[in-house]
């Protein structure tokens, strides 16, 4: 029935810090300095108040009570009782507090196991936990992989304005005709269907690993494109007609552009087998993307071609 420890400590005159500093002094001691030894080790000095006589020792064998042998000093100087402005007994505590942005936090951490889609289960939980009544003062905040996946987003949006720009800047200066350009970027989007499609087949989300599959992607079936366009250009130079030039490039080039898409795809499989949400959805795109924009190019790529493509080449050369 009596005031709380906090506020008999201050109906008594003492201060809470040093109600602790005194407690701390007699389990274990407070560092008053240190003492270099003539071995030149520095050793610590520490300070601690002995009970008084006919208290118990408060070492490891220690019971609360024995606490009760503890004086605090108040605000007069006088000594108090340790027991005037506490109660002592055993809590259960946590062992480790932490913060996050100044503010104490608790972090819940799980793995997800192998063949569940991990941006699946995150939602779902987080539906969960919204129907949860948390108490004043509580909230959840989602971090982990999600977290990651905002952050990196963020960045890779410009990222990959940049490298389209580049690549469009590259194939410009290369044919010097827009339209010359805009044949080889048709097989972009063809890329695009297929990693897509294999993301889905694999069960992955468009993570960032993903999205840097797509930027390697683009550059590997560009390369491929232009293995295309610039023989047919040749072909053109020769004097052959259009429709001949555009089916001998096709049949001349197309064991090639197969060649570099089995190499590529034969690197990557293991590593799109091997099931990481890490590194699998990266691989994934880029077999994905390359198997559907070598299909897709020898429709699409030919006839965009014919429709684009200048009446001349370098404005010399013959239809």
């Amino acid at each position: 029935g009596g005031a709380p420890p906090r506020d008999r400590a201050a109906l008594l005159g003492v201060p809470t810090v040093d109600v602790d500093r005194s407690v701390r002094m007699a389990l274990a001691g407070l560092e008053a300095g240190t003492v270099r030894e003539a071995d030149g080790e520095d050793y610590a000095v520490r300070v601690r108040v002995r009970p008084p006589a006919g208290t118990p020792e408060l070492d490891a064998t220690a019971t609360p009570s024995a606490l009760s042998g503890v004086y605090v000093s108040g605000f007069a100087g006088a000594a108090v009782p340790l027991a005037q402005v506490s109660t002592t007994g055993f809590e259960s505590s946590a062992s480790e507090i932490q913060h996050y942005n100044k503010e104490r936090s608790v972090l819940v951490t799980a793995q997800v196991r192998s063949g569940y889609n991990t941006d699946r289960l995150t939602k779902g939980l987080l539906a969960d936990l919204d129907r949860w009544s948390l108490p004043s003062g509580y909230r959840l905040v989602p971090a982990g992989e999600i977290e990651s996946r905002q952050e990196s987003f963020s960045g890779l949006s410009g990222a990959i304005i940049v490298a389209i720009f580049l690549t469009l800047v590259i194939l410009i200066l290369e044919f010097r005709t827009f339209r010359m350009t805009l044949v080889v970027a048709t097989v972009i989007p063809l890329g695009v269907v297929g990693g897509l499609a294999a993301l889905w087949i694999g069960g992955h989300t468009l993570s960032f690993t993903a999205m840097i599959g797509f930027i390697a992607l683009i550059g590997i079936e560009i390369k491929n494109s232009i293995l295309l366009v610039d023989f047919t250009n040749q072909l053109r130079e020769e004097g052959v007609p259009l429709i001949e030039a555009i089916e001998r490039a096709g049949r001349v080039r197309f064991v090639p552009i197969v060649l570099t898409t089995l190499t590529a795809v034969g690197g990557l499989l293991p590593l799109a087998l091997q099931g990481s949400s890490l590194y699998s959805p990266l691989a994934q795109v880029i077999i994905g993307g390359l198997v559907s924009s070598t299909l897709l190019a020898r429709l699409v790529t030919p006839v965009a071609y014919r429709q684009l493509a200048a009446a001349s080449v370098g404005g010399g050369a013959p239809k």
